[in-house]
């Protein structure tokens, strides 16, 4: 299998290269040559295995110059009980009749990126050694909360590697900074930026490709490499727990082998909902992609018009996960329904660098909608839906899963579609316990912490308080301060000691 850029059909490299580049030295990112596929009888022998071994499984269609070896040792390393809440990695928990939500956050920092940063070290430097690189690996990541930490916890003190990540300083929860700056690790760094997640990821891109911060980290013995979702090796992770959850649900009789299955996704950076296409487009019985949006509603936009337009206001809610205004990942779905036509991503995504809009085709917006369904919510309605739910099914959720229930109950009157769906529940209630406990009608005074808020909440809801959260209040604080987002460069320069 080889990796294509989106930018430039002509570059081929295997997955190893395309998980340590993170992203093509055009500002492209890296795409499998072709989707392999999945058979009905290949879905039904994975029952009976834990989620490690499906994920071996999965890795083993497309990273196929790392070894079964190599896969089980990453797999093994990554999905364990050590990092994990529960054995099964990823808990399905039956919401009402035909519905069901995928919990994504029983890992070590309470998200759904876990599921990929546990494992991205390991494909990280295993492809290292594969590739007889002598260089450090320098992470770059932007985050709009959970990312940030998830790789943080992942690459902390991984051998020949270091990692810095860019956040939002007004633009993530209390408890989402209180990890990020409480992170332990003697090669991690963590820095504020004064500007919106958006500004964090165009400057973080904008360092991938600046020839002179690329010769002088070559003079440093240095390479770059990205644990955001334009890494492959973040995105193929994902593709994992929807083949999984489609078993899983099939083993225990909720669903027949071969029944459609719709998926529901809140999402900001369109990464999420691009693995489940990409399992759809292996073979697993998935039906509607439906993508659930934030009053920041650039995705629902473009879905129903064909136009992509960032230039509008930006407004930070109580899902900050999803304040994305720049898509990255939509940029390997357009690859796909152009029929891999390279010059016209590179014509789009230069006017959305410098216009800040694109249009696509008629033939294209055909096909997305043949496939997609957008929706948004504003934080009045994600509030509602938090108590709504806690109030007929006794089931807690954070502001981002809420999101996804509520656009899905709009799809659901708009289409009358009463197919069997899975709802991906993106993050623990415990990290926006202030705006949960407010759903709930339990708003905190103002004087009350962040540790005060996770008391209050496991006692509203009674779930059980995730030990990496609460060992947060005795940690120390070691990144404070913030730049401008002009700085980003100079920063990352500074820190590495190469001006």
């Amino acid at each position: 299998m080889f990796y294509k850029s989106t930018r430039n059909s002509s570059i081929r490299v295997e997955s190893a290269a395309a998980i340590a580049k993170g992203i093509s030295e055009e500002g492209g990112l890296f795409v499998p040559e072709t989707i392999p596929s999945i058979s009905m009888d290949e879905l039904k022998s994975l029952a009976g295995m834990n989620y490690a071994q499906r994920a071996a499984f999965v890795f083993s269609k497309y990273l196929t110059d790392y070894t079964d070896a190599e896969l089980r040792y990453c797999t093994e390393s990554a999905y364990t009980t050590k990092a994990f809440d529960t054995e099964n990695i990823a808990e399905i928990a039956h919401l009402f009749e035909g519905t069901y939500m995928l919990e994504l956050w029983h890992g070590p920092t309470c998200a759904f990126k876990d599921m990929a940063l546990q494992i991205l070290p390991y494909f990280l430097t295993t492809a290292v050694k594969k590739l007889h690189m002598d260089k450090k690996v320098v992470i770059l990541v932007a985050t709009s909360g959970d990312t940030g930490k998830a790789a943080l916890e992942g690459f902390k003190d991984v051998p020949g590697t270091e990692i810095m990540v860019f956040y939002p300083v007004e633009g993530v929860s209390d408890m989402q900074k209180r990890q990020m700056v409480t992170q332990e690790g003697e090669n991690v760094t963590v820095c504020a930026v004064k500007g919106n997640f958006d500004d964090c990821q165009s400057g973080v891109k904008k360092i991938f490709t600046d020839h002179k911060v690329l010769e002088a980290l070559e003079q440093g013995g240095m390479t770059f490499s990205s644990a955001n979702s334009i890494n492959w090796g973040r995105l193929v992770p994902q593709i994992v727990y929807y083949v999984s959850s489609y078993v899983s649900l099939a083993e225990s009789g909720q669903i027949a082998y071969g029944d459609l299955l719709n998926v529901v996704v809140p999402t900001g950076n369109f990464g999420n909902i691009l693995a489940a296409y990409y399992a759809k487009m292996m073979g697993v019985p998935l039906g509607k992609l439906i993508c659930a949006s934030n009053i920041n509603k650039v995705l629902t936009d473009f879905i129903r018009t064909g136009v992509y337009n960032r230039n509008r206001q930006f407004y930070p809610t109580a899902s900050p996960s999803m304040d994305i205004l720049i898509s990255s990942n939509l940029e390997r779905l357009l690859y796909l329904l152009t029929g891999e036509d390279d010059a016209q991503i590179r014509e789009w995504f230069t006017a959305l660098a410098e216009q800040g809009t694109y249009e696509v085709t008629d033939a294209v917006k055909a096909k997305l909608t043949e496939q997609f369904y957008g929706g948004f919510c504003d934080d009045a309605e994600t509030k509602a839906t938090i108590a709504e739910l806690y109030k007929k099914y006794g089931y807690t959720c954070d502001t981002h899963t809420a999101v996804a229930v509520k656009v899905y109950e709009d799809y659901r009157k708009e289409t009358g579609d009463t197919t069997k769906t899975l709802i991906a529940s993106t993050a623990s209630p415990f990290k926006f316990s202030a705006s949960v406990l407010d759903a709930l009608g339990k708003k905190p005074a103002d004087d009350v912490d962040e540790y005060d808020m996770v008391e209050l909440l496991h006692e509203a809801s009674k779930m059980e308080i995730p030990q990496s959260l609460a060992a947060l209040k005795t940690k120390p604080r070691r990144f404070e301060g913030s730049i401008d987002k002009s700085e980003m460069q100079q920063f990352v320069l500074q820190e590495l000691h190469l001006s």
